[in-house]
């Protein structure tokens, strides 16, 4: 059936009236399912095909989706035709589009390189499924309340979502000592663009075995009746909930063990169908991602599967998982890495802490095999007095460790992971992380996109984004001419959209300067939330600065229980209040903190940034993906030398990027004799911003937030004082960022410089991660339908 005559039926079906009667959300819905109708046999067709070869399944505890409707469309080369078919009801397919919810089932970059790593498989053709958890609420729904970050239920599935199927007849069962639940999967389609395959991500619900205790009902035990059925409804309602409490973490292990079985019993029962009933060729046909160490627990879990389901022995078994599992690091602090309590272990799988304390034993006489001293045995062992260590598990049973920049895998070889790499050196290899330029340019940036149809001659550069790079000198004046007034374009629709979601009016014509991250305290939303309050006192102490008109844009959402990250946001709407609303300003500068950031506000920031702000602590960033988005879209990068912005700068030349700061080899010197309050004393204008905090500029509501924050960053007793060296850096990044903004007021070399940015962003595709995933690590081949 045609999308045309699809689309009425589906309607109805949904609504149980015609188009003309339906709400905008019902067309919605229609026009959804008549895509996944649409795309039905060819998405069969794909996993029968994948079910019988070689495999990766890529295992991660989030997948920042964002709205599946459009990305869809533009994938299959239907969007021009789903708005000719809403037309013809007088509908407006963008209207339509903004009926959609976030698939909340993500929280930053981790989640976020997940969804465009299925992009990339998808559109390469590549064999590749991923695995996480259904979400009920996702993350969490941001508001701010007199400038406080609260988070409430995002229940974004509510209404209903055609673009996830449930598939009752796979569902699997996940035995806890205490609880026995029933995981029920539902696939998502993943669209390529210009292919007919679709690939699948498959996220599972936790559901009780028995939905209602009846007996226990009419017995008046009415509690008892429900009890069991929310503690199963717990495991797949919450993305991180706050393990601030014992019972927290309980939860996390859960949830991680929860979708790491379900995933291992399907992907063993394929096997089996397609290959019979000996397990030892498993790994000849199946390769696992584990995306962070949140997946680890599938290790142990695949030791049991074969051995206690399949009647494996521990040499056997070890054998094939040694050879299945592949692990992602995405951090360089060995301090943060995840670990857990043995004791949650034994209250809630006890088997699978008996086979952890195997392993643990195992790697012990190993290493001492090995000659390796006990001091170093016991800093390794995946097991340490009662705590379980994730990433040692993870580095020891898996046959590839990677880094996700070329700087991050270098300090993790040299540094988090250093005993690991003198072990065994040929396992650690870089995979430099990337972004889909479908969504992330051809999608978002509508304008720009066709201009490089336009100047490249055809659209391939959105299945191999290296084809820019031959047209980095292409930039004559017409097209940095109509590369400026996209831009300004892109920034009028964007001044529209956050008057309507913020209520804030801001001028197109002023720099826009973006920082849309996850908020911690290592990526310095602070410095930055600095430099605009000692830009606010300069203009303040000197009306006649002649300086450009700057809008400060942040996106952010703090974890529920990081108390000084929220603290930050607090802060910077602080510092909005004052300066949005100060006359003698007059909009000279303005501060926007979009609420609930997410990828569908991220695709309206984007096309519209000037500056992307990259100014995490150097060597604390793993990689970072907004600075590639930006970087497409012709933004430039101020920031440090730490991720992929050693790269970037590397790919566009120091002219073309704003770097500052102290460097990662410079830090440890640096930190030796640190004393910020050096900086405090010495480095004009930072004493009064510092001061703000605590004078009465500023109010943190008396939650005493503001003391907590100025005490981090001066005072010994916080152990130690300014960690991530923020009023180090300040003297330089206010340096830099004056002279970028003295820059912007040369349009053409601006124009000029942004440029080079979108054509030489090639390496920044996630298909180039993926094709090098793909041949290097899970050794699969694309496997096309047609």
């Amino acid at each position: 059936m045609t999308l045309s005559k699809s689309f009425p039926s589906q309607v109805r079906a949904n609504s149980g009236r015609p188009v003309l009667e339906s709400t905008p959300m019902e067309v919605w819905q229609g026009l959804s399912a008549s895509i996944v109708d649409h795309i039905a046999s060819d998405w069969a067709a794909t996993a029968k095909k994948y079910a019988q070869g070689r495999q990766e399944h890529y295992f991660s505890a989030e997948f920042l989706m964002g709205r599946a409707l459009l990305n869809n469309l533009s994938n299959l080369g239907l969007v021009d035709h789903a708005r000719d078919i809403l037309s013809n009801y007088g509908l407006d397919l963008s209207v339509i589009l903004e009926e959609e919810p976030d698939a909340a089932l993500g929280n930053g970059g981790l989640g976020r390189l997940a969804a465009c790593f299925l992009d990339s498989c998808a559109t390469l053709d590549l064999p590749v499924t991923g695995y996480g958890i259904l979400y009920r609420y996702g993350l969490f729904k941001q508001l701010f309340d007199n400038g406080f970050q609260t988070e409430h239920p995002d229940p974004w599935m509510e209404e209903g979502y055609p673009f996830v199927i449930r598939r009752e007849e796979l569902s699997r069962i996940v035995e806890y000592a205490d609880l026995s639940v029933r995981a029920v999967p539902y696939d998502m389609p993943i669209t390529g663009y210009g292919t007919p395959n679709v690939g699948t991500l498959r996220l599972w619900r936790a559901e009780p075995i028995e939905e209602f205790d009846y007996d226990a009902f009419n017995s008046q035990r009415f509690t008892d009746a429900i009890v069991d059925r929310e503690r199963t409804n717990d495991i797949s309602r919450v993305l991180y909930p706050n393990d601030t409490t014992y019972e927290g973490k309980v939860l996390r292990v859960r949830q991680q063990y929860f979708f790491c079985s379900a995933s291992l019993q399907s992907i063993l029962d394929n096997y089996v169908e397609q290959h019979g009933k000996d397990l030892h060729g498993f790994a000849k046909y199946n390769a696992i991602q584990l995306n962070d160490t949140h997946p680890v627990l599938a290790i142990p879990e695949l030791m049991r599967l074969l051995m206690d389901e399949h009647g494996m022995g521990w040499e056997d078994a070890w054998e094939e998982v040694s050879q299945t599992f592949a692990y992602t690091n995405h951090t360089v602090l060995a301090e943060a890495l995840e670990t857990w309590d043995m004791g949650i272990f034994d209250r809630i799988f006890p088997r699978i802490a008996e086979i952890v304390r195997e392993i643990d034993r195992r790697f012990r006489v190993d290493m001492s095999e090995r000659g390796l001293d006990h001091a170093t045995i016991d800093y390794m062992a995946p097991v340490s007095g009662n705590t379980v260590r994730m990433a040692w598990i993870a580095c020891y049973a898996s046959y590839s460790i990677n880094g996700v920049a070329a700087l991050h895998t270098e300090i993790i070889k040299r540094e988090t992971l250093k005993e690991w790499h003198a072990i065994w050196p040929e396992r650690f290899n870089n995979k430099t992380n990337g972004v889909t330029p479908r969504r992330w340019l051809k999608q978002c940036n509508p304008r720009l996109a066709d201009l490089l149809d336009e100047v490249t001659g055809s659209d391939e550069w959105v299945t191999d984004l290296s084809v820019l790079g031959r047209f980095t000198d292409a930039a004559n004046d017409e097209v940095l001419e109509r590369l400026a007034q996209i831009k300004y374009e892109n920034k009028v629709d964007f001044v529209r959209w956050v008057r309507e979601r913020e209520g804030i009016d801001i001028d197109p014509t002023a720099i826009f300067d973006v920082q849309i991250k996850r908020l911690h305290e290592y990526k310095r939303q602070l410095l930055n939330a600095f430099y605009i309050l000692d830009l606010y006192f300069r203009l303040k102490e000197n009306p006649q600065l002649d300086l450009p008109k700057r809008v400060f844009i942040f996106g952010a959402k703090a974890a529920p229980g990081y108390i000084r990250a929220k603290a930050i946001i607090k802060l910077i709407n602080a510092i909005a209040d004052v300066v949005n609303n100060d006359e003698d300003i007059n909009g000279r500068i303005k501060v926007v903190f979009v609420h609930n950031y997410n990828v569908s506000p991220a695709e309206h920031i984007i096309p519209a940034a000037d500056v992307s702000e990259q100014i995490s602590t150097a060597g604390k960033e793993a990689s970072g993906t907004s600075n590639m988005k930006f970087m497409m879209n012709g933004a430039l990068t101020l920031g440090t030398l730490d991720g992929a912005n050693v790269e970037i700068l590397d790919a566009v030349g120091p002219q073309n990027a704003y770097i500052f700061g102290a460097t990662e080899d410079e830090l440890p010197e640096l930190r030796r004799h640190y004393d910020p309050r050096w900086h405090y004393e010495n480095v004009p204008g930072l004493r009064r911003v510092i001061d703000a905090l605590t004078d009465g500029t500023l109010s943190d509501n008396g939650s005493g937030w503001f003391h907590d924050l100025r005490g981090s960053l001066m005072e010994f007793g916080y152990e130690p004082a300014d960690v991530y060296y923020v009023l180090g850096d300040f003297a330089d990044y206010r340096e830099t960022k004056d002279r970028m903004a003295a820059d912007y007021a040369d349009t053409r070399a601006w124009a000029a410089k942004a440029w080079v940015n979108i054509t030489q962003s090639g390496r920044f595709s996630s298909d180039r991660t993926i094709r090098d995933y793909a041949t290097e690590v899970w050794k699969i081949q694309p496997s096309p339908i047609a």
